[in-house]
């Protein structure tokens, strides 16, 4: 079957549409129109959205919808579970790591430890009666980002060594589509595997492609909200029907060990269907219910 895809920068990012060739080019403008929509409510970046609206209005509850509410409800309770280790008031951090600057330095322990009081996912408050929301600091500012595929149909998905620079979904009639910017030439040496979902989201971090060079040495864009630091660890890939909590899990992941790896699955386990692996610092990686994804 042949294809055709459209790319357009949404969410602060390239996002990717790949269809069969026999519809009309109108349902990329349906599907993307949807999105659009997404993005001008709930996008951080973009002016005037929820998000955007509480951030600037932080320490005063902000009118929402109740997506809005439901969302940072979400978002919160997942935080918890995963230990704090993601949180969506890192952009104080982000942005002292030099993320946005264009000659980074690298901060010192005391800067850090100062801009660390910025960030806490416990200060947002939330009022459901009146769809309300506010962050009770003064300087912070809700973040939203990642790398996530949802396969509608069935889809083989290669996952590649972190230290490579491809990354490819893949139909499973051989039909190869690039998701980065590099080409990929085939089953490559460095394919750690390769899994085949079904209505599912496989959501990846890492850091191969958003890294500082500080000193000649690479400091990755995943922080611990907790160290304020980036990890160390290589990539952590997450399978789960939806993509959005998959996003979140999959960097909260990113700063575990092992053993906090598997602890965290085992709890998710229980309120959703969820896979994954880690890879750390070593190489290592660490499975959890894969292998029913396997082919």
């Amino acid at each position: 079957m042949m294809y055709k895809v459209q790319v357009r920068f949404l969410f602060h990012s390239d996002i990717k549409i790949k269809i069969p060739e026999i519809y009309d080019d109108s349902v990329f403008d349906d599907l993307f129109g949807i999105l659009e929509e997404v993005n001008k409510r709930y996008n951080s970046y973009s002016e005037n959205s929820y998000i955007d609206k509480i951030n600037k209005n932080s320490g005063h509850f902000v009118k929402v919808d109740i997506e809005t509410v439901e969302i940072l409800r979400k978002v919160i309770h997942l935080s918890k579970i995963i230990g704090g280790e993601y949180d969506i008031t890192i952009m104080p951090l982000i942005r002292l790591w030099g993320f946005y600057k264009q000659n980074p330095v690298l901060p010192c322990f005391e800067k850090i430890k100062k801009v660390k009081r910025l960030v806490d996912y416990k200060k947002i408050i939330i009022d459901k009666k009146r769809n309300r929301v506010k962050i009770g600091i003064k300087d912070a500012i809700v973040n939203a980002g990642g790398s996530s595929i949802i396969a509608i149909d069935e889809w083989g998905i290669i996952a590649e060594n972190p230290e490579d620079e491809k990354e490819v979904l893949r139909n499973i009639n051989g039909m190869p589509v690039r998701i980065t910017k590099y080409e990929y030439s085939g089953n490559g040496d460095n394919d750690l595997f390769e899994i085949k979902i079904k209505n599912m989201s496989y959501s990846t971090s890492n850091q191969k492609n958003t890294y500082l060079i500080i000193d000649n040495e690479k400091y990755g864009h995943i922080i611990s909200p907790k160290t304020g630091f980036p990890s160390q660890n290589k990539q952590v890939g997450v399978i789960t029907e939806n993509a959005f909590f998959g996003d979140i899990i999959s960097t909260g992941l990113y700063n575990q060990t092992p053993e906090g790896f598997y602890e965290i699955m085992e709890k998710l386990s229980c309120e959703m269907e969820i896979s994954g692996f880690l890879i750390d610092k070593s190489g290592k990686i660490y499975y959890f219910n894969m292998e029913k994804y396997f082919y």
